[in-house]
């Protein structure tokens, strides 16, 4: 039998808890990186922590001006070092700027085969922010920001895809309030000069690297990535963190360990139809023959 907890996630680095007066120590780490920002507990945490860095992903993200944000508001901040419910919590980061436009930002490991659905729903509780009372002309533009770490359409893999309403015949778009971004993790190399210019492809850098010395050349010349890397260094530093990324890592391993088995079953079961399709049709063939040589 299979022994699932011997290929667990085992992290060691050289870090050393961080002092608030100090957070600059990343500069000096060295070796793998605990609990990178493809950790959705470690995500949620440097982002909601640090409104520096949040703006800078925000920008590049969405192709506007980091000075353009003036004031920046994490909606559904959570409680640090809580332990969370996978059944009722959703570490997603929803934040309104400028109070003119909700956004809604999430990373996804495991590929679910829901995402389409999913990220929608979410997009439409965002887009529905009308107060009682106010003409719908007044409903605050909604985006949802997705991560992934997997390929959304396996026959059309993009790097960063942006979707909106539009009409089918002559693309015109329906509304600009309302649209997704797709930002495929593991796609880095489809980057197209677009998203290399607005420093796409090298946040999805920051969120791929796996060492301290990595990230620090990713981030050396972006000040708000630097903002992230102090964060996440701070936060991999404080114990009740780590808990909980460590759970997180936990529960993604176990439920791919499971998808996997599931994965392995339903080929077996693919194959042994096939190999009773292909009996039947055999014996029907049989019979026919039999049936004409009766006659």
């Amino acid at each position: 039998m299979t022994n699932e907890t011997n290929n667990e996630p085992n992290h060691e680095s050289v870090i050393e808890p961080v002092s608030e007066p100090n957070v600059l120590l990343y500069e000096n780490a060295t070796g793998p990186v605990p609990y990178g920002l493809k950790n959705d507990y470690m995500f949620h945490v440097v982002f909601q922590e640090n409104m520096h860095a949040l703006k800078g992903l925000i920008s590049s993200v969405l192709h506007i001006p980091e000075e353009s944000i003036t004031e920046i508001q994490v909606l559904n901040p959570i409680e640090l070092g809580k332990s969370i419910d996978d059944k009722t919590f959703i570490l997603d980061l929803k934040v309104i700027i400028n109070n003119k436009r909700i956004i809604n930002l999430e990373l996804q490991i495991s590929n679910e085969r829901n995402w389409p659905d999913r990220s929608l729903g979410y997009l439409c509780r965002s887009y529905d922010n009308l107060n009682k009372g106010d003409d719908y002309i007044e409903t605050k533009p909604a985006v949802h920001i997705s991560f992934l770490n997997f390929t959304l359409f396996k026959n059309a893999p993009e790097f960063c895809a942006k979707y909106m309403l539009l009409n089918t015949k002559n693309h015109r778009i329906f509304t600009r309030k309302f649209s997704l971004v797709v930002v495929e993790l593991n796609n880095t190399e489809l980057a197209t000069d677009k998203d290399r210019k607005y420093g796409i492809d090298k946040w999805a850098k920051l969120f791929n690297s796996k060492s301290w010395e990595d990230l620090r050349m990713t981030a050396s010349e972006d000040k708000a990535m630097q903002e992230a890397l102090k964060e996440l260094y701070k936060y991999n530093a404080e114990e009740q963190i780590r808990e909980q990324c460590e759970a997180r890592e936990r529960y993604y391993f176990r439920k791919q360990y499971m998808e996997n088995k599931i994965d392995t079953l339903t080929e077996k079961l693919k194959a042994k139809d096939e190999q009773i399709a292909a009996k039947d049709e055999a014996l029907a063939a049989k019979d026919e023959a039999l049936a004409t040589n009766a006659k």
